[in-house]
């Protein structure tokens, strides 16, 4: 019975000490007179009381590059992209390309039938010739040789008119020559020799693919620093690690109101080809590139709500000291203000230290440490 009684006073005197300890001690209640003298010494204070300096590890302040881009998704297009169609109808008597071949501008790609144009053409040429020559001999007439100048005329008008014909003739067989209109690479084929193509019948493709086009929308908060020439990085699942630089080529004079972003343009070399169009690509827009911008270690920040600090070592003592934050990048954290370069900032043993605390460099580091 005396053992248990004694077990319940110190369950009582514990209750009280804890209950002191998380409410009396933050509103400056005096301490229960059954704790005086029950108590050890006092532990050191958390956040640096008591003892010698504290062993801390630190890092300077560098200068280094920052870059803000604006991440983004596009497509890959052609520079020149054409789909390639007869103009007449006609039978395929030849094709002169190969799936995925490289031609030149002006390489004839099909044949078509083209015997009876040629006939007509030939015809149209001999009238044309004949009508020629009765004006030339007309003209040439000796004094005394007259002809009447109507005649004359008529002669005039039958040799335009076969001149005409050669020329509609010449259009016509023109328009059975399906050719590349630029230089590119062709797809797959559409048509087989011996077919019976109408006018619109899809022959294949050409594309110009040696330099292509990325289009992608960023948003409007970023109109004002997106500037023709600026650097454009994408990537694609495809290449893996693969990087491929490009410029903006063009920015839209229109933001569109729906999604709140501005189409931009960008081009790539391809001297490979490796890009083809319709390809997903992502791409990061620089906006702007700071070549002297301070960092520090992303360790060193002690955070309390929106407000970041760090503590710098000044005189052996850990002065915590207000920063603004700029970029994020690996590892490191830019500080627009608050931080010199050379400056050394606390990145390890933050938690044991209070403002003006006396400290003792353990490890000086000069990388980021993650």
């Amino acid at each position: 019975m005396r053992t248990t009684s004694q077990l319940a006073v110190l369950a009582l005197i514990g209750g009280l000490g804890a209950a002191w300890h998380i409410y009396g001690e933050q509103v400056g209640l005096p301490r229960p007179l059954a704790l005086v003298g029950l108590e050890a010494a006092p532990a050191p204070a958390a956040r640096g009381g008591g003892g010698g300096p504290i062993g801390v590890a630190v890092a300077p302040v560098r200068v280094g590059t920052v870059v803000d881009r604006a991440e983004s998704v596009g497509t890959v297009r052609a520079r020149d992209s054409v789909s390639i169609t007869a103009k007449v109808t006609g039978i395929v008597t030849a094709i002169r390309f190969q799936e995925g071949q490289r031609v030149r501008e002006g390489d004839q790609l099909v044949d078509l039938e083209a015997a009876a144009v040629r006939a007509e053409l030939d015809q149209a040429r001999a009238l044309f010739d004949d009508a020629r020559s009765q004006v030339i001999r007309a003209r040439q007439l000796q004094p005394g040789q007259s002809i009447a100048a109507q005649r004359l005329e008529t002669l005039e008008a039958v040799a335009r008119q076969a001149e005409g014909r050669v020329r509609q003739a010449q259009a016509r067989l023109e328009e059975l020559r399906v050719a590349a209109p630029f230089s590119g690479r062709v797809g797959l084929r559409q048509v087989s020799v011996g077919a019976l193509v109408q006018p619109g019948t899809l022959v294949t493709t050409l594309d110009d693919i040696s330099r292509v086009r990325v289009e992608f929308a960023v948003p409007e908060v970023f109109v004002a620093r997106v500037r023709e020439g600026s650097t454009v990085v994408a990537r694609s699942t495809a290449f893996g690690d693969r990087r491929f630089t490009g410029t903006v080529a063009v920015v839209d004079t229109r933001i569109d109101t729906n999604t709140r972003t501005v189409r931009v343009v960008s081009e790539f070399d391809n001297a490979d080809e490796a890009l083809k169009p319709g390809l997903f690509m992502t791409v990061e827009l620089v906006l702007n590139r700071r070549e002297d911008a301070l960092l520090v270690a992303e360790e060193a920040l002690d955070p309390l709500g929106d407000r970041n600090f760090v503590y710098v070592i000044r005189d052996n003592r850990a002065r915590r000291v207000e920063i603004r934050v700029g970029q994020r990048l690996q590892g490191e954290v830019e500080v627009l203000s608050g931080v010199q370069q050379g400056d050394h900032v606390v990145v390890r043993g933050i938690q044991r230290l209070r403002n003006d605390a006396p400290v003792r460099v353990t490890e000086t580091l000069t990388r980021p440490t993650s």
